[in-house]
């Protein structure tokens, strides 16, 4: 998509009646702006939007395995991932150990260049959008977080201060009504809660306008196909993170997105099914 919003290339694209269909993805409130578009002239949309992604992690899971990909699912790309965990909820009996597992990950996460082999996370996007990370450090903080690590900017070598970079930062303490929790921030940081049963896992994983993703860290997997059905995402994923197939369909649910794209699901987009009737 081109432009900046109103008056701009996109806008004017996107309000055409010479095009007959849209897919976009993005924010959700660009998402939403775009559906009102496309409705002059009943035009078909396909979007995928922003999410607030939850893991669950079980006390029978593979330790090592969820903590080292609820790391990469948190903090890979600077936190700058539509399919990126920003909230973890883990099942009371080892949620003390896994806070401090997932510490240890974010403590040696060195920021710095990416030809570096030392470099575990790089910087975000822009000073803009460093700006609105920071902001919401600050209204985890105002809200009476714990922080468990992160929270600022890491102290970078003179050469590099300019850059626009943010720690990986770890809550916990919250509710669930809290802003970073209800909020996409497209950032490095994550909110860890404890939960007892299945059924608040659930609710809580739900508890949010978006849908697009979530993983299930269990080693029983009646109890993670259970889940999975009643978890409001287009994509769930087992034990595992951003695993994906191509010829498999990709897109979420609620405010995540309307649509699916990847092999037939993209060809039904962009192709018009027609029915040919004729007697002999």
């Amino acid at each position: 998509m081109h432009g900046f919003g109103p008056d701009s290339a996109g806008a004017f694209l996107t309000s055409h009646p010479g095009v007959n269909g849209i897919t976009f993805t993005g924010e959700t409130g660009t998402g939403t702006a775009i559906m009102k578009a496309g409705a002059e002239g009943i035009r078909p949309v396909s979007l995928e939007l922003g999410g607030k992604n939850a893991a669950l992690v079980f006390a029978d899971c593979d330790f090592d395995i969820a903590v080292n990909t609820v790391t990469r699912s948190a903090f890979e790309n600077c936190g700058q991932v539509c399919l990126g965990t920003e909230r973890v909820y883990v099942e009371r009996p080892i949620f003390d150990k896994f806070v401090s597992a997932l510490k240890a990950k974010a403590e040696v996460m060195t920021p710095g260049r990416p030809d570096d082999p030392a470099t575990k996370i790089g910087p975000l996007v822009s000073k803009e959008h460093q700006d609105e990370v920071l902001s919401y450090y600050r209204k985890a903080k105002d809200e009476g977080a714990t922080i468990v690590f992160g929270g600022g900017i890491p102290d970078m070598p003179e050469d590099l201060k300019d850059g626009c970079w943010v720690q990986p930062t770890i809550w916990t303490g919250l509710p669930e009504t809290a802003t970073v929790i209800q909020e996409e921030i497209f950032g490095p940081c994550v909110h860890i809660a404890p939960f007892d049963t299945e059924q608040e896992a659930v609710a809580m994983a739900n508890d949010t306008k978006y849908g697009l993703a979530t993983s299930i860290y269990t080693q029983d997997i009646n109890r993670a196909s259970r889940l999975a059905t009643r978890i409001e995402v287009g994509l769930c994923w087992i034990n595992s993170w951003f695993l994906r197939d191509l010829r498999t369909a990709f897109g979420g649910s609620k405010a995540s997105g309307i649509g699916r794209e990847g092999g037939v699901h993209s060809l039904e987009f962009y192709t018009e099914l027609r029915n040919v009737m004729i007697k002999y």
